[in-house]
């Protein structure tokens, strides 16, 4: 249940109340504004936003509308309102959309530790030539949260925080990169480390590994956007992406020769699932509520669609030319 508390001058009133036609609500006239209450279940509170938004002048600083949700209702007819509703298929609101991106948006120490402590776990898990291990690494990884960030962000006509977040998913990848060619090594130079079959899997490269990436960015964005626990998702990402970053600093060390086949591995896993993830905002129809906001999203989202569509198309041709130690065929 949502309360929406919409503050509207005098000039804009009559309208509103028509859009609030059919609904119980409240009214306080203060001044040259009014106040208007009115409760709704939360699978309604989109359209109802868009139909109030379409009576008011937003331009103007005593328009607001404000959305919150009360801890305790007693209603009979929200009651009757929110059983009728729960057939309904409820859609995250925008601003809570933003919200819950805005902190994959930043990086942090945390996230680069924890990223780092990752890493350099699966580092041990490769050269053990134990996947358990590996997977278990990934528990750790926030690598998803800056994929669902670009999408939203992106979708919402957001570029700066959109390039923010692929900023912060390259730092993070970049420091477990440098992390694991320095741990090599070093480890290196007082025990030889072998070339496993976990490390020999991971510098293969396939155009099936970008197809796994699109789905994975998808099912990474719908788990988001539908408030379910994206910890599956979340571990399904960090364990296809991860991995292989950290081959890549592996073998710049131990076999140079592969590096190249490793990090277009790297390159398929990143581009798939930032294209799997704007796939899933199209498919959702995620996108900003003002008309104008949006004419500017439509864009973005095309300019993106074109250059993966591009990108992919590029990758699964070296992918199919490269051998599986980065040797043209």
């Amino acid at each position: 249940m949502k309360k929406i508390l919409v503050h509207v001058r005098n000039e804009d009133y009559e309208g509103v109340k028509a859009a609030l036609g059919g609904l119980y609500y409240v009214t306080d006239h203060v001044g040259d504004i009014y106040e208007i209450i009115v409760f709704t279940p939360d699978e309604e509170v989109n359209d109802l936003i868009e139909k109030i938004r379409g009576a008011i002048d937003l331009r103007y600083h005593e328009n607001m509308i404000e959305v919150t949700s009360p801890e305790f209702v007693v209603s009979t007819y929200l009651q009757r309102a929110e059983k009728k509703a729960e057939e309904k298929e409820e859609n995250t609101p925008v601003e809570k959309l933003l919200r819950s991106a805005k902190p994959y948006a930043e990086l942090d120490l945390t996230k680069v530790a924890l990223t780092s402590i990752a890493g350099l776990v699966a580092l041990s898990g490769l050269f053990l030539n134990n996947s358990v291990i590996i997977i278990g690494a990934m528990l750790l990884s926030p690598i998803i949260g800056p994929v669902y960030s670009f999408a939203i962000n992106i979708a919402l006509g957001r570029l700066e925080d959109a390039l923010r977040s692929v900023g912060v998913l390259l730092a993070l990848l970049g420091a477990v990169l440098l992390l694991s060619a320095i741990a090599t090594f070093i480890i290196n130079f007082f025990i030889p480390l072998p070339i496993t079959d976990e490390i020999v899997a991971r510098i293969i490269t396939n155009p099936i590994y970008i197809v796994m990436a699109l789905l994975l960015g998808f099912a990474a964005v719908l788990a988001f956007t539908r408030e379910t626990p994206e910890t599956i998702a979340g571990v399904a990402i960090a364990a296809a992406l991860l991995p292989p970053v950290v081959v890549t600093g592996i073998v710049i060390v131990l076999q140079p020769i592969s590096a190249i086949s490793s990090g277009v591995l790297v390159l398929d896993q990143i581009i798939g699932l930032m294209a799997g993830g704007l796939l899933a905002v199209l498919v959702l129809r995620i996108g900003p509520r003002d008309s104008r906001e949006q004419i500017a999203a439509e864009k973005y989202v095309v300019r993106s669609a074109v250059i993966f569509a591009l990108l992919l198309g590029l990758l699964v041709a070296i992918s199919l030319l490269l051998g599986p130690n980065g040797e043209l065929l």
